[in-house]
């Protein structure tokens, strides 16, 4: 390996090969990879190398010498200095294509599974889509961080947050320039159904807590401000949501998700593994005799419980336990298991288990393709087959994505 002194600050020209996981460009120089954000698959580009690791190095755009068809000029003004968007450059069909090439190299390149002929793709509005944003303050700096950094951008309207949470980043923006301002809020957390605001101080300097006077202020200078839970309205009823309970935030794809999740699936007994508020829970209860919910945070057991109750669902038993450790005690087989994971994906433990009780349909709600590879990976090789596969793009003019895997046994 070279030293970092022969590669660093060094200028070259390169065609990008394609995107990869994680927002950048791959090239090559050399017999190395070279990655590089804010660029399109075919383009040619000036790059200077910033740094390497682990022999890949990393570069940062000069010039786009030869610019794709599917470049566009970004909404967004602090657009590659804020982290939170990394392909407003591209237009939104590409996006979406793209974001399926990258699913299908990752499932190859992990867990050596060949990707369904077709990955169907489930697209809303593409901008104005969040329901939640987690704004960071220094001074009077109000909104995301740099790529890698503490460094607050400051942000004075976020594109891809709804109309209520710019109007939260335009209250919190007032705020902070009056001396009363708490100077030790780091970050604060915003979720809305569009008409009430659920307020969570996410960091402080030393844990400081914040007084009541500074959420009655807020409440003035933003109309729906809540610091308890709210109800947020998907799929034909209201979901009551603590600030530690997860929800989805696409606030247009709410119903679609559902439904790709779900499918054609009926029967006697349904399994939902992490169920969080019931999102699913409910709209199997429709279609299931018994649902059981599986979810380990105490807050959103209890949401969950109430929101079935609201709902009238009575065919539905919450437990509050670890995915790992209610697997263990599972001995009758379920006709469908719908599993919606967090980043980390379902793991080892429990595809060793979903194995063992052998539901003979099984859905995979995925927020990341890497462990979604790995977790498809196990379960494909003990007898599973993957029927389809539908990409669901939650998070427009970035890299994330959301997969929904229907596996038969």
């Amino acid at each position: 390996m070279r030293d970092n002194k022969d590669v660093e600050n060094t200028e070259i020209t390169l065609p990008i090969e394609k995107l990869v996981y994680g927002g950048s460009g791959l090239s090559r120089h050399e017999g190395r990879v070279v990655m590089t954000p804010f660029v399109l698959p075919g383009e040619t580009a000036r790059i200077v190398i910033e740094r390497e690791k682990k022999d890949v190095l990393n570069g940062r755009v000069l010039e786009v010498l030869e610019k794709s068809e599917a470049r566009t000029t970004p909404l967004c003004p602090v657009f590659e200095r804020c982290g939170g968007c990394h392909y407003q450059h591209a237009l939104y069909p590409a996006q979406v294509e793209m974001k399926k090439d990258i699913l299908r190299e990752v499932l190859q390149r992990i867990g050596k599974i060949a990707a369904p002929e077709t990955i169907e793709a489930i697209t809303g509005e593409p901008w104005g889509y969040r329901n939640r944003i987690q704004l960071h303050i220094d001074g009077q700096k109000v909104g995301y961080r740099e790529p890698g950094s503490h460094t607050v951008v400051d942000t004075s309207e976020c594109p891809v947050a709804s109309p209520k949470l710019n109007e939260s980043l335009r209250a919190l923006r007032r705020m902070v320039r009056e001396h009363r301002f708490p100077r030790f809020v780091r970050s604060i957390e915003f979720f809305t159904n569009e008409r009430e605001v659920q307020v969570n101080v996410h960091e402080t300097m030393a844990g400081q807590r914040v007084a009541r006077t500074f959420f009655d202020w807020l409440e003035q200078e933003l109309p729906g401000a809540a610091t308890g839970p709210i109800d947020y309205s998907a799929n034909g009823h209201k979901f009551r949501v603590h600030y530690r309970s997860f929800f989805q935030v696409n606030r247009f794809l709410v119903g679609a998700l559902t439904e790709a999740a779900i499918g054609g699936a009926t029967g006697n007994t349904a399994l939902e593994l992490y169920a969080g508020v019931g999102l699913f829970s409910l709209s199997l209860a429709d279609r299931f005799k018994q649902v059981d919910a599986v979810e380990s945070v105490k807050m959103a057991v209890e949401d969950g419980e109430l929101n079935a109750k609201r709902a009238r669902k009575l065919n539905i038993d919450h437990f509050r336990a670890s995915t790992e450790e209610f697997l263990t005690g599972v001995r009758k087989t379920p006709d469908f298991v719908l599993a919606d994971p967090p980043r980390a994906g379902l793991g080892p433990d429990v595809v060793k288990e979903l194995l063992r009780i052998q539901a003979p349909k099984v859905a995979i709600v995925s927020c990341d393709p890497s462990t979604l590879a790995r977790d498809l990976k196990g379960l494909c090789e003990a007898g599973y087959k993957i029927k389809s596969m539908t990409m669901v793009d939650l998070f427009p003019q970035t890299y994330h994505m959301e997969t929904v895997t229907q596996l038969e046994l």
